[in-house]
């Protein structure tokens, strides 16, 4: 079978049956070899009977959300290339030519854009249209360098092997996401094709939840980028407080009317802490993430995690400590000049911010390469233990069958009986003749 069709469904007995002729007729007219796939989410309106007699084939999944739903269709399909699209009538499965075309053309994925090929007044709310839709695509276009400019356009197709090698797991609306964003980082051939959007044909109230569902797709594109979600932000910070901690080192810095001293020197340090934890966790998550095949490998990842040993590690980390040791060290010193008495705050914490800024951080140096070999570890699978009773009847059944062996061979080699000429057997029945008759 060329093209399954599956539509996630939860109470559309308003639409699920035109959407499901619609479907059909364009196999019939575009001779396509193909199916329609209701992933049913526990309807209550007989959505499952309105599809069957449709055409369709309704599969029960049990586990609730758009994600699971979907997930649920795709792995029960059984054609070579799958479609998705929503039961309420407002994508036209009638126009599905242009992305099989794209799929016979070698594309693992082929999304539709809603922007490009038009949106029907009134089929998207202006909050979507305007904002939710645009800021998230172009979140997903940054943060994972995608060329789609519909995230999440709800109309699409793709190879079902090449989407089920990716693994996808999220059961709401953000699945939407997570097929691009895993597509684009697995390098999968990517295309969009102008599709139309019209209101959709339900009285109800439609499933999706602006806020909530916008925030679980932020949060996963999110969560998928440690670059974003901890790098950058960490760089950052250490950027910001180096600059800062290095210019008020020396005393106050004012510009214009404002005086910068040792209250903003304080925060630097803090700043400096704050990016450099979060550079560690960016390195962290990274390596986590392609161990566990979340995120694809990633080569500089994986040359600084090799070059940055246990040693390379322990030895940068003794050197933030030293340095921040030498920095208590002369503060005692400029203390005992003043004879342990009462110290300038402008002058003491000059010397102590630095200080316990490169304390800290040789601590959390210490700590994140200790975590990384502990990430490095490779679990290794020992051989089982052998059953003695096992390991016998193993022998004796080895044995067997070599003496089996030996003696077809034998068998094989033995020289067959000589047989009778025909002469002999003539004679002989020669004689056999006359004793009768006499």
């Amino acid at each position: 079978m060329e093209l399954s069709v599956v539509m996630p469904c939860l109470n559309e007995a308003e639409t699920i049956e035109t959407c499901v002729r619609k479907t059909i007729g364009f196999f019939e007219e575009s001779g396509i070899d193909g199916e329609v796939v209701i992933a049913d989410n526990g309807s209550t309106d007989g959505s499952q009977q309105l599809a069957r007699d449709a055409g369709a084939r309704v599969v029960p999944v049990a586990d609730k959300g758009y994600g699971n739903a979907l997930m649920g269709g795709i792995a029960a399909a059984r054609g070579r290339y799958v479609a998705m699209g929503d039961a309420d009538d407002s994508y036209d499965f009638t126009t599905l030519g242009p992305f099989l075309d794209e799929l016979r053309d070698g594309a693992d994925l082929v999304m539709g854009n809603r922007f490009k090929g038009g949106i029907a007044p009134g089929a998207m709310p202006p909050l979507h249209r305007y904002l939710g839709n645009p800021v998230l695509s172009f979140v997903g276009r940054l943060f994972f360098r995608s060329k789609i400019g519909d995230f999440h356009c709800g109309l699409r197709a793709f190879d079902k092997d090449a989407i089920m090698r990716l693994g996808l797991q999220t059961g709401g609306m953000e699945f939407a996401s997570e097929m691009v964003v895993k597509a684009t980082l697995q390098g999968y051939d990517i295309r969009e094709v102008p599709t139309t959007l019209s209101p959709d044909g339900r009285t109800r109230a439609p499933h999706l939840n602006t806020w909530r569902d916008g925030w679980r797709h932020l949060r996963f594109l999110t969560l998928y980028s440690p670059r974003w979600l901890f790098l950058i932000p960490g760089l950052v910070f250490m950027t910001l407080g180096l600059i800062a901690g290095i210019a008020l080192s020396t005393g106050p810095v004012t510009v214009g009317d404002v005086a910068f001293d040792v209250d903003t020197l304080v925060g630097a340090g803090a700043a400096m802490v704050i990016g450099f934890q979060a550079v560690v966790f960016a390195v962290l998550t990274k390596v986590y993430a392609m161990q566990e095949g979340f995120l694809p490998d990633d080569r500089r990842v994986k040359r600084l995690i090799n070059w940055w040993s246990l040693e390379r590690g322990l030895a940068v980390s003794g050197l933030l400590a030293v340095a921040g040791l030498a920095g208590l060290v002369a503060s005692l010193l400029h203390w005992r000049v003043n004879d342990f008495g009462e110290l300038d705050p402008r002058e003491s914490l000059r010397i102590v911010v630095p200080a316990a800024t490169a304390l800290v951080m040789s601590l959390q140096a210490l700590f994140a390469t200790a975590f990384i070999s502990i990430l490095g570890i490779r679990r290794r699978q020992h051989p089982p233990i052998a059953d003695a009773a096992a390991e016998a009847a193993g022998v004796v059944d080895a044995a067997a069958h070599r003496v089996e062996a030996e003696r077809r061979r034998d068998a094989a080699t033995q020289p067959a009986e000589p047989k009778a000429s025909a002469g002999t057997g003539a004679a002989t029945g020669a004689e056999t003749d006359d004793e009768g008759t006499g």
